[in-house]
């Protein structure tokens, strides 16, 4: 079920933002969860809301190839109280919107109108402004991105 395509959106005055019909079509609350998952995530240039449906969140390793542990080594401690610390667990209303945290919006700077981009296994928040400024040369750093990451994937 990638999430695919993206859609314009308004966080309102309360904070909710509507899943837009494109994606909300894609998601099966009886096998993705009835909740969402949001991570903000900084970027270079504009920081970002992650949006994981509950089943997707709980299935990703954090890191891989770790296993619970009471004494996990500081890194992984440290990543760890940062990912799950910066998580908030977000409810879906009647009306299909999430109430996403005050704090979130307020550390990652993210304005009332914004895009929602599938990111195939999440959707993603952005600035409408700024991805729509950049919105070219997104696309035509795709190539670049897309060797980059099969000279990645080639040399591990």
């Amino acid at each position: 079920m990638p999430f695919t395509g993206q859609a314009e959106a308004i966080i309102d005055a309360k904070q909710r933002l509507a899943i837009p019909a494109k994606f909300r079509s894609r998601w099966n609350p009886e096998t993705d969860g009835t909740t969402w998952y949001c991570v903000p995530w900084p970027q270079p240039q504009d920081a970002v809301l992650r949006l994981y449906t509950e089943h997707q969140y709980e299935s990703i390793p954090l890191a891989q190839g770790v296993t619970s542990s009471l004494t996990p080594n500081q890194n992984l401690a440290d990543l760890q109280t940062r990912i799950y610390g910066y998580s908030e667990q977000l409810d879906v209303d009647a009306n299909n919107r999430i109430r996403l945290s005050a704090w979130h919006l307020e550390l990652v700077g993210m304005p009332k109108e914004v895009m929602v981009i599938g990111a195939g296994d999440r959707l993603e928040i952005r600035s409408r402004e700024l991805w729509m400024r950049d919105r070219q040369q997104h696309f035509n750093e795709l190539r670049r991105l897309v060797d980059q990451q099969a000279s990645t994937t080639n040399t591990a």
